[in-house]
């Protein structure tokens, strides 16, 4: 017969077992979760983290980087003169403009503005370091058309303050924003349960909160 060592029964280490899982359980979860987070989230926003900080550098400082630099080019045409005479405005081929316009002249951007006057169209295209003014005759059909565009870097600086980059790219700053809040998160309640580093990093956060706010006061006008 097999015998249990310390007159213990298999009853009373499996009760014991199960109690000091009970007791530990809750603060385990809690570490394994944060660090679980903080590692992965970590990772997936790696990339983000590295985009808003390289342009965060390069809006701060455009002309480091050549974010200044920017092309004109004008344009002139003539487009199908019913498209824009038809005396009730509503019936103007808004969509036939548009169309027409990216085709035949590259334009990108969204339309930020459609506007019509007595003699004239005007329509506006909006981008990523991108503008497109477009001017048309209402009796004639004829147009002229200014594009401005400027390079990379600026395009990402856009991209960084979210100016004309559509409701998709709106999305992934709020997503982007939400990821870094869970990786700031994750990083203090995993250093709340590091008993020998706990006090210096909370004292270091401090610290950094502190000459954030003196740094705002002492030179921000």
């Amino acid at each position: 017969m097999t015998s249990i060592k310390n007159n213990q029964t298999p009853r009373t280490l499996t009760s014991r077992k199960s109690t000091n899982t009970k007791a530990a359980s809750p603060k385990k979860e809690v570490v394994k979760l944060s660090r679980w987070l903080h590692i992965y989230l970590s990772m997936v926003s790696f990339a983000i983290v590295l985009f808003f900080s390289v342009t965060g550098l390069t809006l701060n400082h455009p002309t480091w980087f050549g974010g200044d630099q920017q092309v004109q080019i004008k344009k002139t045409g003539t487009l199908k003169t019913a498209w824009v005479n038809n005396p009730d405005t509503n019936k103007i081929a808004k969509l036939e403009i548009v169309e027409f316009l990216r085709k035949t002249h590259d334009v990108r951007g969204a339309v930020n503005e459609f506007r019509i006057d007595d003699s004239e169209v005007s329509v506006v295209f909006k981008g990523p370091a991108y503008s497109c003014d477009v001017f048309i005759d209402r009796g004639k059909g004829s147009y002229e058309l200014s594009e401005l565009k400027m390079g990379i870097v600026a395009v990402m600086n856009d991209l960084h303050k979210g100016r004309d980059s559509g409701k998709g790219w709106g999305w992934i700053i709020d997503i982007s924003a939400i990821f870094l809040i869970l990786v700031s998160l994750s990083g203090l309640i995993l250093l709340l349960f590091m008993k020998k580093r706990r006090v210096a990093g909370l004292i270091t956060g401090v610290i950094g909160l502190v000459l954030c706010y003196l740094i705002y006061v002492i030179f921000v006008p």
